[in-house]
């Protein structure tokens, strides 16, 4: 049983045990967070839609295999108290320094909130936590996000056992992947999915195919534009 199943689990059993839990009522205003070089700081709103005041605690994470001591980030603020129906802005400012100048760079903005200590014994509370991608974006950069999104370059991986496809960003953006699959035959099969970073190469599993299938096939992907809305593509494989 993996963790993600026993983390359900308790908290399905908690439910029954417990005759109070506090649950997340803080709301974000967006889904990521687009930091254009022309502008002096990012901002994104948080509002409590919970039933009593609460705080919540920010900061900004490097991407997976990015070190964290070089975050050229800071947060304001980053503990606040937010009061019934109240909303709060959390301004990013960047160091001036330090990011590429030619392609896009990727951090995690965390939002956790912190609930009031209870004076029930029998209260679960539990501490929940938001991530949100914090995209900056250098000025005059060719294309567009939506572009690269479209013109990803898709194809077979040889001599491979399992199934993989191979997928090409040439741009100079991020291309966030909410969905992938392939259709071969008249059959579709799904495709794990990852965040393609700039003037990069991946690989992702196809799900339920060994090798390469014969046969003409089609790839559709989802992407996610800069707006939190998912976008539909779809091409040949070559």
């Amino acid at each position: 049983m993996n963790a993600t199943l026993v983390l359900r689990c308790f908290l399905l059993a908690a439910l029954f045990v417990c005759p109070d839990i506090c649950v997340a009522g803080i709301q974000v205003s967006g889904t990521r967070i687009i930091f254009p070089a022309s502008d002096r700081e990012a901002t994104i709103q948080v509002r409590n839609e919970g039933a009593e005041d609460t705080m919540i605690q920010s900061w900004i994470e490097a991407a997976t295999g990015e070190a964290e001591a070089n975050i050229p980030f800071a947060i304001t603020p980053s503990l606040a108290r937010l009061s019934y129906k109240k909303q709060q802005s959390l301004r990013i400012f960047y160091q001036g320094r330090g990011l590429p100048v030619d392609r896009e760079s990727v951090y995690w903005l965390s939002i956790q909130e912190i609930p009031q200590l209870s004076d029930s014994e029998n209260t679960l509370q539990v501490a929940f936590r938001q991530r949100l991608k914090v995209f900056y974006r250098p000025l005059k950069l060719p294309g567009s996000p939506d572009e690269s999104a479209e013109n990803l370059k898709w194809g077979w991986v040889s001599d491979s056992d399992q199934s993989k496809l191979s997928v090409s960003n040439s741009s100079a953006f991020y291309v966030s992947l909410a969905s992938a699959s392939i259709v071969v035959n008249g059959k579709e099969y799904a495709v794990d999915t990852e965040m393609v970073s700039p003037e990069s190469h991946s690989e992702m599993n196809v799900k339920g195919v060994a090798g390469k299938p014969f046969g003409s096939a089609e790839v559709r992907w989802e992407s996610v534009n800069d707006y939190g809305a998912l976008v539909k593509h779809q091409a040949v494989i070559k």
